[in-house]
């Protein structure tokens, strides 16, 4: 990352070189976060590592901007060493509304509003697309990482047969309307901003990885969270909402589109929170208790009948439940 002297020159030369530096606490992400204070203002200092940039942080807000979404205004960019001054939405944050007792449904229904909006009013754009191949590309990720942590090495024809279980679930789940997908829509990227109207109230942030994808992926996100028990009440109440307001995405199709992205997301994070744990951060395993149990839910649903054969034939009930000891 850019070093200090980099920053400080940064800083004066957008006018915040007198300001306070606190840093934020980071998640998965590489990125590093500062929250700037001076006087009545505030903003946030972002920096990426040598090799990446905030261009998609950029665009995609601009995208979010151009549909009436709030995201955090861009006010300083230096691309060559990685910085970038964005609005700070605060401390609101959905997970920390819920920790301090806040209903979530008023929370959750807000932000259903805000997905019907992004894709009743998204316009196409340039943009990596998720397709069959990229969810099949992640879900591999349990075969090649995860499983072998905990079982050892995985044989090929196991790995040949995971990934033909999911070809054609994977490709059901394609058939409903694409938008524009934000990949990490859950209550730690959403803030309450309540002195903005209607769905702007909604702050987005996190989204640098979006793409154009199935209306129903984000949805997953929000309603089957990794860190959080959301609620059956709250789930149905949200996704009865989302398809009386979009009743082009509701019907069987969404339904099974719903299920298997949601076993789709669960493999994945397992693969990448285990990943998270042996490099350093085992407070990831807290949450694989709780992502096994969504994943066989989804399980469930007819369309994913070879995927749950497979698991029932190649992983043991110990290690479904999220507990058993890693190799």
């Amino acid at each position: 990352m850019v070093g200090t002297a980099g920053i400080a020159a940064f800083l004066r030369q957008q006018g915040w070189h007198d300001a306070s530096r606190a840093p934020l606490a980071g998640d998965a992400s590489t990125r590093r976060y500062e929250r700037l204070m001076q006087d009545d203002r505030r903003a946030l200092l972002a920096t990426v590592p040598p090799g990446e940039s905030h261009d998609s942080f950029v665009k995609i807000a601009g995208l979010l901007h151009a549909v009436g979404l709030s995201a955090p205004t861009v006010l300083a960019a230096d691309p060559d060493q990685g910085l970038l001054l964005v609005e700070d939405f605060g401390d609101g944050t959905y997970s920390a509304l819920l920790q301090a007792g806040a209903p979530p449904l008023p929370l959750y229904e807000l932000a259903t509003d805000a997905l019907l909006h992004l894709h009743q009013h998204f316009i196409a754009a340039d943009l990596p697309v998720f397709d069959q191949a990229v969810f099949l590309r992640q879900t591999m990720l349990f075969c090649e990482t995860y499983l072998p942590s905990v079982l050892g090495p995985v044989g090929e024809t196991i790995k040949d047969d995971f990934r033909a279980a999911w070809q054609a679930p994977l490709g059901r789940a394609l058939a409903v309307p694409q938008s524009l997908l934000l990949r990490d829509f859950h209550a730690g990227n959403l803030f309450r901003l309540p002195a903005r109207p209607g769905v702007r109230a909604c702050g987005l942030i996190d989204f640098q990885d979006a793409g154009i994808g199935p209306v129903t992926y984000d949805l997953v996100s929000l309603l089957q969270d990794a860190r959080r028990d959301v609620g059956e009440a709250v789930t149905a109440a949200c996704l009865s909402r989302y398809c009386a307001g979009f009743p082009e995405a509701s019907g069987a199709a969404f339904e099974t589109s719903y299920a298997v992205l949601a076993a789709q997301r669960h493999v994945r994070v397992i693969a990448v929170f285990a990943r998270l744990a042996d490099q350093g951060r085992p407070e990831y395993l807290e949450y694989l208790p709780r992502l096994w149990r969504l994943l066989n839910q989804a399980l469930s649903h007819p369309a994913l009948a070879g995927v749950a054969a497979w698991f029932g034939a190649h992983v043991p009930a110990a290690v479904q439940t999220g507990q058993q000891s890693r190799q």
